[in-house]
């Protein structure tokens, strides 16, 4: 299996770095409903971490939920948080692995140099007895230089306009029933169904115990969904969050071509002037 060192660290290697001043904990957790993300981490987190606010730190002019920001506002919002491109950022959620890709792909958009996600989150940390605090954390304020990457990302005209071309592969993470438009979408707003000719690789497909599916795993899931990893490929889901799971999995299997449909599907399907499939 691949060397997964450049994408994870372990419980173990996190616990004996906590004080070392070149690595940041984030705690990068979101829920779409249910649960408070914030609170949860108030009310115990992994001593020295920053909470990640995926919402707040977003376009909040943008209409779209969590769309990722400009390069200037990442950089204000990161370095308030005492983060900087050069240290080793250390992502975690406390569900295992749901939203720190998201927040492990908008550090790596932004021109971090090494950041990494924690292997198992929280619950294999706390699983292991590993300290918790709801002490608060500050960390003095840094620079963070920005090196945005543009190709990385897409946009509603791009998406429309690579499908004509079929300059890619939209890969879909949501489940299959949503996908196929067999179940609503939890926002009310937006209609049910899938962009036509995209693909379906459901992001709880490569997921096991909240860590990543080995490699073997991960290619039988992509050729279930009918994905070629040879072609490039943009990854979509329902607002941005579980794409970057994808995202994160091609980027193990050394797939190069990779891009995010930040809007994806609450943006494509609230519309009036898109074409949507079912069934």
């Amino acid at each position: 299996m691949t060397d997964r060192s450049r994408w994870f660290v372990s419980t173990e290697w996190l616990a004996g770095h906590l004080d070392d001043p070149g690595v940041v904990v984030v705690d990068g957790s979101w829920h779409l409903a249910g649960r408070n993300a914030r609170a949860e981490y108030d009310a115990a987190h992994i001593p020295g971490a920053v909470f990640f606010d995926i919402d707040a730190i977003a376009d909040t002019a943008n209409p779209l939920p969590h769309m990722l920001p400009s390069p200037e506002f990442f950089a204000t919002a990161a370095g308030a948080l005492g983060i900087d491109e050069r240290q080793k950022i250390v992502v975690y959620d406390s569900v295992g692995l749901s939203s720190a890709p998201r927040v492990w792909w908008s550090f790596k958009v932004m021109g971090a140099r090494d950041v990494v996600i924690l292997d198992g989150g929280l619950p294999k940390w706390t699983a292991e007895g590993r300290p918790v605090t709801p002490a608060t954390t500050t960390r003095a304020t840094r620079t963070f230089a920005t090196h945005f990457e543009p190709n990385t990302v897409r946009d509603l005209n791009g998406v429309r306009d690579g499908l004509k071309r079929q300059s890619f592969q939209l890969v879909d993470a949501r489940p299959a029933a949503r996908f196929h438009g067999e179940a609503p979408e939890p926002r009310a707003w937006v209609k049910t169904g899938r962009v036509p000719g995209s693909l379906n690789v459901p992001s709880g497909d490569l997921i096991v115990d909240g860590r990543l599916k080995d490699d073997a795993a991960l290619r039988a899931a992509f050729a279930a969904g009918g994905v070629d990893l040879a072609r490039p490929i943009v990854t979509s889901c329902g607002s941005g969050v579980n794409a970057a799971a994808l995202s994160l999995a091609l980027d193990v299997l050394g797939v190069k071509r990779i891009a995010l449909y930040d809007g994806s599907w609450t943006e494509w399907g609230a519309r009036e002037d898109t074409e949507i499939a079912t069934g």
